[in-house]
């Protein structure tokens, strides 16, 4: 018998049998149909409505009825509890609300001394059980320790064989930051949330802007606030052609905010060919090394064998994008370079680069830089304590540079205490944003009128909720972007436009034409600006004839 939407019938099957399996099916159907509403009527009785109560319009269905009042109740107790409301879309919560449907009536909630200990100690368990796998791990591929700056200075003085290093991403992220204040860059992001502000705080602008760019947003929420930055400039230049015909529509002109203050600058910027050209230039600096963020703050492979390499394409592609023009680019690798210098140029760094075969065997040249190669053996003085087992991975270091393709299919089997060192630096991971998630689950759950909690019961709640969280996080690897956040802060400076505008003039984005045209005679944006205050719709529209 034929499924719509799944399989053919089949043709030599008898009618009588085909009827009898659709009898079948539609007999079911009905049972099931009469045991919910069943279920519905006795949910709907408990509550003690009156039959005048219960009684459903025409067309309005038990199920619909019931869903609407267990909602209710949920929400309720969300508001009294005082939840964040994305907490709905918590995997969990959905599997809580799934098996309390499957238990049916009469279940008995849980008594505060059961959710706080035994409950508490079965889920360490569970948690337990998750990690276990991963632990079993740690004797062949090594254990990333993150934790804060001085706790790192303090075991490496304790213990001569632990490496501490900086956070990439952070590091990453300070180079953003440092770049974000260069003046043409701070007054072309100052310009643009103001333009964004303004947008998203009034209905009727807002309206313009999503029945242009066909309901895309303008902002796009990363987990820092340049990389914030950077997506949402992103974001701007790709509708820029329809931003302006929002500025340029008889409706605009008929808005009453386009004859305000803050009206007539977000029409101002819109227009200005020379903040197009600034945020071209900001996106041509970023881009790079917004790339390199992805790469360290990813959590699919480990990136530490690839910073080196990842910093050096981030350059040569700024450089190349300038057409190596290097006054366009000076400031910002002065800055690139100095917050390398300090944090991330490190011996363990530079042995991971050197130990990485996808780099070192493409790159013949790298045996002898002198540099890599002594970072290289200061990190394996100081990661290998045993004298002897350091002696023979410096033996078996020729082995590894000569051996070329053979080396690599054979995994490095030749040279096994060398391998063993490889597979643990090459596995540590680079950035500590996952430490930064732990103190703030931390914070959520040590807040003040938590404070008189246990030690042990405080740690053992973050160890819960945190390990389950990177499962998770693990599992969906492959779906995650590591820097961009699908929840909406309400409070983001790009929402709510609050900072000064500011401007640089450039020279080079106002040859666009204002309309397209065959034979590209038309009015160029850059004419338009130098009078568009004096301007209706009608005029730009006459200018075009």
């Amino acid at each position: 018998m034929a499924k719509p939407g799944n399989v053919a019938a089949c043709a030599n099957c008898p009618i009588e049998v085909t009827e009898e399996l659709w009898g079948y099916f539609k007999d079911k159907k009905k049972q099931e149909c009469e045991t919910f509403k069943g279920m519905c009527q006795h949910f709907l009785e408990d509550y003690g409505d009156s039959d005048e109560e219960r009684a459903l319009d025409e067309g309005q269905s038990c199920d619909k009825e019931a869903t609407a009042r267990v909602h209710q109740y949920i929400a309720r107790f969300w508001y009294q509890a005082g939840l964040y409301f994305n907490l709905v879309k918590l995997q969990s919560f959905h599997e809580m609300l799934t098996s309390v449907g499957a238990f049916g009536p009469n279940l008995r909630p849980p008594s505060y001394h059961e959710i706080r200990v035994p409950l508490l100690t079965k889920e360490l368990e569970n948690t337990e059980i998750l990690l276990k796998d991963h632990k079993e791990q740690w004797g062949r591929f090594g254990c990333s320790i993150i934790n804060y700056v001085l706790a790192g200075k303090l075991l490496e003085q304790k213990r001569s064989h632990l490496y501490w290093t900086p956070c990439a991403a952070h590091c990453i992220d300070l180079m953003l930051e440092d770049i974000g204040k260069l003046p043409l860059i701070k007054k072309t992001i100052q310009r643009a949330i103001s333009l964004v502000g303004f947008i998203y705080r009034h209905s009727s602008t807002l309206r313009l802007l999503r029945f242009f760019t066909n309901k895309r947003e303008l902002v796009r929420h990363a987990i820092t606030r340049f990389a914030t930055s950077f997506l949402t400039l992103e974001r701007l230049h790709k509708e820029k052609g329809n931003l302006r015909k929002i500025f340029v529509s008889d409706d605009w002109t008929k808005n009453k905010l386009s004859k305000e203050a803050k009206g007539k600058e977000a029409t101002k910027t819109v227009l200005m060919p020379a903040f197009w050209n600034n945020v071209l230039y900001i996106l041509k600096v970023m881009a790079p090394l917004v790339k390199v963020l992805h790469l360290v703050d990813s959590e699919k492979k480990p990136a530490m064998g690839y910073i080196y390499e990842a910093m050096e394409k981030a350059k040569e592609a700024i450089m190349k994008s300038f057409e190596n023009n290097e006054s366009k680019y000076k400031q910002v690798f002065e800055i690139t370079d100095s917050r390398w210098t300090c944090q991330l140029h490190r011996p363990l760094h530079a042995a991971d680069h050197f130990l990485n075969p996808d780099l070192f065997f493409s790159n013949p040249s790298m045996e002898f830089d002198f540099e890599v190669v002594n970072r290289l053996y200061v990190c394996i003085e100081k990661l290998v304590p045993d004298q002897a087992v350091r002696q023979k991975i410096l033996t078996e270091l020729p082995i590894y540079k000569m051996g070329g393709t053979p080396w690599w299919q054979s995994c490095g089997l030749p040279t096994p205490n060398l391998q063993q060192l490889e597979i643990k630096i090459l596995s540590l991971t680079c950035s500590a944003s996952g430490c930064e998630r732990n103190w703030s689950i931390f914070e959520q759950i040590h807040s003040k009128k938590r404070n008189k909690l246990q030690h042990k019961r405080l740690n053992n709640l973050v160890y819960a909720k945190y390990n389950q969280a990177l499962v998770k996080r693990y599992n969906y690897r492959n779906e995650i972007d590591p820097i961009s956040l699908n929840d909406i802060d309400e409070c983001n400076e790009w929402l709510m436009g609050q900072m000064d505008g500011g401007y640089d003039d450039d020279d080079d984005a106002g040859n666009e034409r204002v309309f397209e045209d065959e034979n590209n005679d038309c009015l160029p944006w850059d004419v338009f600006f130098l009078g568009f205050g004096n301007w209706t719709a009608n005029d730009i529209y006459y200018a075009k004839d």
